[in-house]
């Protein structure tokens, strides 16, 4: 059974407040309702999971440039991890390097999206992800 795209939350592993300032003003502007919980790296990603204080279903939008667990390795411990991956996960990140990239889709990722590319306007991301949800099936939680 499909899940509705208002019931979709988005869980927003981002350390940058400018930049998870300008995700939730896109939501704003759009009039999208999903909820988003934002951690500050992969640390306090995975405490988050850990303690079931992200709501199923989500969808992860990572940044991969973080204090203390950056997101290539939260992605490795997350796909590591029977319970969580087959997770959805996005990127959104500044680095544009070949290496990163690989990397990410190596760990079974959604998409991968550049900050610079996108500049302070992160409302096509936002767009993308709400027709993402809107037409998706995604897994009944465990």
């Amino acid at each position: 059974m499909n899940t509705p795209a208002q019931e979709v939350t988005l869980f927003l592993i981002e350390d940058d407040d400018v930049d998870a300032m300008m995700i939730e003003r896109s939501f704003e502007k759009n009039k999208i309702a999903n909820k988003i919980v934002r951690a500050i790296d992969g640390v306090d990603a995975f405490e988050k999971l850990e303690s079931n204080f992200v709501t199923n279903p989500f969808v992860i939008l990572l940044d991969l440039q973080m204090p203390r667990m950056n997101g290539l390795e939260f992605l490795t411990k997350l796909r590591a991890n029977d319970k969580y991956s087959a997770l959805v996960v996005f990127v959104l990140t500044t680095s544009e390097n070949e290496n990163d990239i690989l990397a990410s889709y190596k760990q079974h990722i959604s998409g991968y999206f550049v900050k610079g590319k996108v500049g302070d306007n992160f409302i096509d991301i936002v767009n993308t992800l709400n027709s993402y949800w809107k037409i998706v099936h995604l897994p009944n939680p465990v």
